[in-house]
Order: structure tokens, then C-alpha cells, then sequence
């Protein structure tokens, strides 16, 4: 990995965990607080920081994603940029928080805290140009992106530039990727039948491409095909892309 300082990048970052990783897949964040470490950077984690309020937003309760939404406003105050292992969360924070603040005394705050937010892999790429060497195994592995970092973060080949740079892993294009693997938060429990089609269809994509991993920067979507994976007996398993880049290139540790 490159490690050489440049001076046009930022010295200390904040890191906004989310209560998916928080709850489901720690690994995945302490990887890529690890990865903004090794790049040189000091990483503050706000430990009074809680949800982005995404559910409450979705569901209508506007108020209440207000409430959340301040008390992340306020916690991540100063001008750092706010990293986040999630495009649905960072997609919440970045699109919607100034239109919760629209005509209100905080708009402005709001505002720039907004233009703070990054998805780790656009942050990575676009900002650190993050280089990598690759010390793990030969493996096979398809890409599975988010709708919320395609769509309100604008995350394109930003993370397969960071798996094709690793030079034992073969990444297979994986068919229909754009397509949402049917979680979608509270559309899941909703809509289940429609969900678990669409999770089913995913599934059977990710084993046209013979992947032995499907890697992907959203948790949400992880957790949803990894129980459909698990489920059909597949022998392809979930993984984020940040702890996948962090073993990649330091191994377990």
C-alpha cells in the first residue's frame, strides 16, 4: 500500500460506523478505520453517534429523522469529512438531511455538514487515490453495488478500481448488477414476497459468475444476500469491501 503523504489530502477524518455494521458486521468497520489509518490519516469515531435516522425518513416520521439527524449534525462538528462504510447511509446524510432543514435556522449547517459526506471507496479513490499491493491467495469475485451509491452518491467504478488493482483476485462482472437485491430497509418487511424474488434473483446471478465471494460496500444488501446465499447452500459467501481490502493487503490482524 502506499503510504506517501500528499498534502492536498486531509489529516483527520471522522468515521460514522452505522448500526448495521455496529450490530452486524464490526470487522467491516474496524477495516476501513484501518484502511484511513494506514493512508496516514487520524480517525475520529464520535462515540455518541447513532443512527443516520434513514428508517424514520422512509417511513414518514419526518420529525423524528429531524431529531436523529441534528444530534449527528451537531455530534460531527468541526470540518473534517465524514466517512461512512455505507452508500445508504452516506446517501441519507449527503441528499436528504438538507432538504430536512430546508427553510428552518439549521439549513445551513446542515448544508455543509452534507458536503462533508463521503462512501468510503469514493473517499478512498477519489480523495487518498489509495494504491494497494495484493499479499492474499488467488480468488474469484463479483461486485454487488448498492442503489443508494449508485444512485444519490454517485459511486461508479470507484470500488472495482480497488479490486482490480489487486493483482490475485479475479473480478467477474457480475450480470444485472444494477438491480436491487430487494432489501431496501423497511421495503423488505413490507413487500417480503417481492423482496425475496428479488434477493433470489440476485443470488442466482451471483452463481452464474462462479465467485467464491460476493464483496460490496453496503451492509444492508450484505446481509440480505448472504442469508439467501445461506439458505440456497451456495458455496459463495458476503464480505465488505473494506475488510476485504484490509486482509488483501495486511492480512488478518
Amino acid at each position: 500500500m502506499d503510504h506517501s503523504p500528499n498534502p492536498s489530502h486531509p489529516e483527520k477524518v471522522y468515521f460514522f460506523g452505522t448500526c448495521v455494521v455496529d450490530l452486524f458486521f464490526p470487522a467491516a468497520g474496524l477495516a476501513g478505520i484501518k484502511l484511513l489509518q494506514a493512508a496516514g490519516l487520524e480517525v475520529i469515531f464520535p462515540q455518541g453517534q447513532s443512527c443516520c435516522g434513514q428508517p424514520a425518513y422512509n417511513s414518514g416520521f419526518l420529525d423524528e429523522a429531524r431529531a436523529v439527524a441534528w444530534s449527528q449534525i451537531k455530534l460531527f462538528s468541526k470540518d473534517y469529512p465524514v466517512i461512512l462504510p455505507s452508500g445508504s447511509c452516506a446517501g441519507m446524510m449527503k441528499k436528504h438531511y438538507p432538504s430536512l432543514f430546508r427553510g428552518r435556522p439549521e439549513q445551513a449547517e446542515a448544508e455543509d455538514f452534507a458536503a462533508r459526506v463521503y462512501e468510503l471507496t469514493q473517499f478512498l479513490v477519489d480523495v487518498l487515490d489509495m494504491k494497494f499491493d495484493d499479499l492474499g491467495e488467488p480468488t474469484k469475485v463479483t461486485w454487488h453495488p448498492s442503489c443508494h451509491s449508485m444512485r444519490e452518491m454517485g459511486v461508479g467504478d470507484q470500488p472495482k478500481s480497488l479490486l482490480r488493482q489487486l493483482s490475485k483476485v479475479e473480478l467477474v462482472e457480475l450480470p444485472r448488477e444494477r438491480e436491487c437485491c430487494g432489501f431496501g430497509g423497511t421495503f423488505s418487511v413490507r413487500q417480503p414476497e417481492v423482496s425475496a424474488a428479488m434477493v433470489t434473483d440476485k443470488i442466482d446471478a451471483i452463481a452464474e459468475t462462479g465467485a467464491e465471494m460476493v464483496v460490496s460496500g453496503d451492509c444492508g444488501c450484505l446481509l440480505n444476500i448472504g442469508g439467501a446465499l445461506e439458505k440456497a447452500e451456495s458455496r459463495a459467501h458476503p464480505k465488505h469491501i473494506a475488510e476485504f481490502l484490509w486482509e488483501r493487503t495486511h492480512g488478518r490482524r
